[in-house]
């Protein structure tokens, strides 16, 4: 009886904007989870024996079936996540320029390859392939709902795997909107290929148990950090990208008005809610005033709201503005000063944007990831200094570099896992760059060759071509002469 309460049982995703019911969603059990990984599992044969030319036809179908839906998407991102309609857009365009670069390189990063068995085995030829893992779980986040997850599920199904897909409890009916997309383009399919649950932290954990061959996560440390753990009982190989409090570093020969012109749509885009968003910054103490005012200019011509001219929307999660609210309190309580924003910008749904000077170090502002429209600024007396803060943190996903010098010499000190020069964020946009985090920002990556090698194996073969007679090494009648030979040849390869 418990069991079939659990299967019926339904939540509500609620608009961040009036909270209105957008849909009413299912609560996955871990039994209904179980049933959909074994529903993928009986497709995935089907699904990677297509040739990847001709599963990038599937995948084109795809994308071409969203954008002709975009206004829909649009509508629901808006509602469901809070974004303006050009943000929602933006996700879009972003997700299908990534599902396209799966599409096109899935070919070339499958093929086959031979290898040189070596000097000792000269009489066997030696093959290497690529292979798709077989059924992966997404779990997927709130702050981008289509983008976020699209850069694992574009290359897990480029390369044959099929996906069962966990999204944020917070924004189930985007997801769910890409999922029937993916069946409404390929009604030749079966089933399985893309599957949608839903639910709650018990879900997800499930769909860790469910026997899948590898779990691509994108959200909070916290929660990373329990799905490795859940995925580790099962020794289930993962992918986590997880938080962030990405730095800038702007030197005195950068170009002031474009690093703070940047920095304004690094920090406050999205209402902050961005993993590779900035949150702090380094700035040489010689620029500090100009770099400052500069920024306080840009956060004053925005308008958070849910209207079309909204520069942001609301948080989409509630909690985050107490976390917000915790962040800025405890800066103004370690001395660190408002020049815009603060604690009394922050509403019931929305936060102003807020830049804070003089924040120490220790403080929660600054060691801890916010996630909402603020970003402190630090003013430093030299390169190294900065380097030194900005490496100086647990997290270490992104970091940008203004400087029309020095930019690529500093970047290559920050220790993280992409680095934007006089630029913030572009990396996210390209489909052949790999992205993903150090330390507590988590491993492995997604886009570019790297990330789509994350959901495929190795298959390596080897095969006898002919016998050597007498020196045949996988035997156990080797010949008594055979070992001093090589000892012999060998040496003189080997010796100093």
């Amino acid at each position: 009886m418990t069991t079939e309460v659990q299967v019926r049982a339904t939540f509500d995703s609620l608009s961040p904007i009036d909270d209105g019911v957008v849909g009413s969603f299912t609560v996955d059990s871990a039994e209904s989870v179980a049933r959909k990984v074994d529903l993928a599992r009986g497709a995935q044969r089907m699904w990677s024996a297509v040739p990847p030319r001709a599963r990038a036809r599937h995948l084109r179908a795809w994308r071409h079936e969203i954008w002709s839906n975009r206004a829909e998407l649009i509508d629901l991102i808006h509602r469901e996540n809070g974004k303006p309609a050009d943000d929602a857009l933006l996700e879009i365009v972003l997700t299908l320029e990534h599902i396209a670069w799966a599409e096109r390189q899935a070919p070339r990063l499958m093929r086959s390859r031979r290898v040189n068995p070596g000097l000792l085995l000269a009489n066997y030829s030696a093959r290497v392939h690529t292979v798709a893992l077989g059924v992966v779980g997404v779990i997927g986040p709130w702050n981008y709902p289509l983008y976020a997850p699209n850069s694992a599920i574009g290359s897990a199904l480029a390369a044959g795997n099929c996906v069962v897909f966990k999204p944020s409890e917070y924004t189930p009916a985007v997801a769910a909107r890409y999922v029937r997309a993916f069946h409404e383009a390929n009604p030749s399919l079966p089933l399985g290929i893309l599957t949608l649950v839903t639910g709650y932290g018990e879900t997800g954990a499930a769909l860790c148990r469910a026997g899948v061959d590898k779990i691509a996560f994108t959200g909070s440390t916290r929660t990373g950090t329990a799905i490795i753990a859940a995925c580790a009982e099962t020794l289930t190989p993962v992918v986590v990208e997880c938080g962030g409090k990405d730095p800038v570093i702007v030197a005195a020969d950068a170009d002031i008005a474009a690093a703070a012109e940047a920095v304004a749509w690094g920090a406050f885009t999205n209402g902050g809610q961005t993993c590779v968003g900035v949150e702090r910054v380094c700035v040489d103490r010689s620029v500090a005033a100009e770099f400052t005012g500069a920024l306080v200019r840009h956060a004053r011509a925005i308008r958070p709201g849910s209207s079309p001219s909204a520069t942001y929307g609301p948080m989409t999660m509630p909690a985050q503005i107490d976390i917000v609210r915790r962040h800025l309190a405890d800066a103004e309580a370690s001395g660190g000063r408002v020049l815009i924003g603060g604690l009394s910008s922050i509403g019931e749904r929305f936060v102003g944007p807020t830049v804070l000077v003089d924040t120490p170090e220790n403080c929660s502002a600054v060691r801890e990831e916010t996630f909402g429209p603020t970003v402190t600024v630090r003013e430093v007396d030299s390169i190294d200094e900065a380097i030194e803060l900005s490496n100086d943190h647990r997290y270490a996903l992104g970091a940008s570099v203004f400087s029309r010098e020095q930019g690529n010499v500093i970047a290559a000190q920050l220790v993280c896992g992409q680095v934007t020069v006089n630029s913030v964020i572009a990396f996210a946009g390209m489909g052949s760059v790999p992205m993903g985090g150090v330390g507590a920002s988590g491993f492995g990556r997604v886009h570019g060759d790297e990330g789509f090698a994350e959901f495929c194996r190795t298959h390596s073969r080897v095969t006898k071509l002919f016998d050597i007679p007498g020196f045949e090494l996988v035997t156990l009648r080797r010949k008594r002469w055979v070992m001093p030979l090589i000892d012999r040849l060998l040496g003189m390869r080997h010796r100093r």
